[in-house]
């Protein structure tokens, strides 16, 4: 497999976990902490050091809204249990 096609297979397989955590909800963080080790938090703040490490100017609440769908306040206030 080449490169190119490696790097498009992983951001594809990125977006699909992205969307399957949008579309879960009722998945909440602390049990993602607890199975996987790691969370929708970890997602944003590895996208983000990615992200500054290729000098994109982005900030971690922004980062955090791509992988939520929303603003995290609105995420946390309408499924966080």
């Amino acid at each position: 497999m080449d490169e190119t096609t490696r790097t498009e297979i992983e951001a594809a397989t990125f977006r699909r976990l992205v969307a399957h955590l949008q579309a879960d909800t009722e998945l909440q963080n602390i049990d993602l902490m607890n199975l996987a080790g790691f969370c929708r938090n970890c997602l944003a703040k590895w996208y983000l050091a990615e992200a500054e490490g290729r000098e994109v100017d982005t900030d971690y609440a922004s980062v955090r809204e791509e992988i939520y769908g929303m603003p995290y306040g609105d995420w946390k206030a309408k499924y966080q249990r």
